[in-house]
């Protein structure tokens, strides 16, 4: 892990509550999609883990959703602003596991991480579709994104404003989707019905509070077949046959 400093580049609103930040600084800590990293706000004790949507060589790009007064405080974050965040945090998707065909799920901001994955996955040829689920239609984001990579993008919203009417496996029931291998990031509730739904290998991005991000605390532990496991250092990627819902 590394501590840098990040300079704003952009900071938008691209559905409500919702905000995507692009920083330019050192990733070179970053090892690949589903890693996240640890925001210092300036007022807040504990930094923010934040999964990572995109990175390159000198920029990061977060998608964060306005939750509490942290994350409402860097919503107001401009151009230029400095922020201290620390870099190479947690284990990655395993884009070998699949073969040839890859289903990724994402509820809400869940998206966001798998967007770095469907970069790695697309460039090693594979075919990649996405299944997106949000509960109504202005809160749609990132179809276009994951389409321009290349992926088949199904959107579903639970009130049927736009899509398939329903949840993320009702999409599943109704689409004949190929896929060897799921990767999927969400609420905890959507991905328990996504691992118990599909019988193929797949792995989960889980989320926890936590407060050092690195493993020190174990303030961040779920229940797993191996254990009590720390999110933010033995995760937050787990094989969905690990993890005790």
């Amino acid at each position: 892990m590394k501590e840098s400093i990040f300079e704003v580049e952009l900071n938008e609103k691209i559905a409500p509550r919702t905000y995507r930040i692009k920083l330019k600084g050192d990733t070179s800590a970053i090892e690949g999609s589903g890693q996240f990293v640890q925001v210092s706000l300036p007022g807040f004790f504990l930094r923010r883990p934040i999964s990572i949507h995109e990175y390159d060589g000198q920029t990061l790009t977060l998608i964060y959703r306005v939750v509490g007064e942290g994350t409402r405080m860097m919503c107001s974050l401009q151009c230029g602003d400095t922020l201290s965040i620390i870099t190479g945090l947690g284990k990655c998707f395993d884009i070998d596991a699949c073969r040839k065909d890859a289903l990724l799920i994402g509820g809400g901001v869940g998206a966001a991480p798998l967007y770095e994955l469907c970069k790695e996955l697309c460039a090693q040829g594979k075919n990649v579709t996405v299944i997106l689920g949000f509960n109504r239609k202005d809160e749609i984001m990132l179809a276009e994104d994951f389409s321009d990579l290349g992926a088949k993008v199904i959107i579903t919203t639970v009130d049927g404003s736009e899509g398939t009417k329903g949840f993320v496996t009702d999409a599943l029931s109704l689409h004949n989707i190929n896929y060897d291998y799921f990767y999927t990031c969400g609420p905890r509730v959507m991905m328990k019905a996504v691992c118990e739904r599909i019988h193929t290998g797949g792995e989960v991005s889980m989320e926890e509070r936590m407060g050092c991000g690195f493993g020190i605390c174990y303030g961040c532990t779920c229940n797993t077949t191996k254990g009590p496991q720390r999110v933010c250092k033995d995760g937050p990627v787990f094989k969905k046959e690990e993890v005790i819902w």
